[in-house]
C-alpha cells in the first residue's frame, strides 16, 4: 500500500473511532488495522478490516427502515426517529447510498480506496 493511502486511511480511521455511532467491531478493526499498518501483517489485517467495514457501514434502505421501526424508536427516542427517518430519506433522494452519520461517513471514505489498499 502506498504510504499516501496508508496516511489517508489512518486519519479516516481515527475519525471512524472517534464517532460516538462507530460500533465496538468496527472500533476494534480499526484498531487492529493502525497497529498493523505498515508491518509485515499489514496486508492480512487490511483484508479483515474491510470486511469488517463493509459489514457495518449501514445502507441507507437499512437506516430508514429501522429508524421507522420499534426497535429505531427505542434506539433515537421517537421523535429523534422521527428526524433520523426523515433524514435519510431526504439524503437517499440526493443520491446517498449509506448513512452519513460521522462514523459511516468516515468508513463510506475509507472503502473509496479500498484497491488501492489491496495493492501490493
Amino acid at each position: 500500500m502506498k504510504q499516501e493511502v496508508r496516511d489517508y486511511v489512518a486519519e479516516k480511521t481515527r475519525e471512524m473511532m472517534a464517532a460516538p455511532s462507530c460500533c465496538a467491531e468496527a472500533k476494534a478493526a480499526g484498531q487492529a488495522w493502525l497497529d498493523a499498518a505498515g508491518t509485515e501483517n499489514e496486508a492480512a489485517v487490511t483484508e479483515s478490516y474491510i470486511a469488517e467495514l463493509e459489514a457495518d457501514i449501514m445502507p441507507i434502505d437499512t437506516l430508514i427502515a429501522f429508524a421507522g421501526s420499534e426497535g429505531g424508536a427505542k434506539v433515537f427516542g421517537a421523535e429523534k426517529a422521527k428526524e433520523v427517518e426523515a433524514h435519510a430519506r431526504e439524503i437517499k433522494a440526493a443520491g446517498a447510498e449509506y448513512c452519513d452519520c460521522p462514523a459511516c461517513a468516515a468508513v463510506e471514505a475509507i472503502l473509496v480506496k479500498k484497491d488501492e489498499m489491496l495493492e501490493k
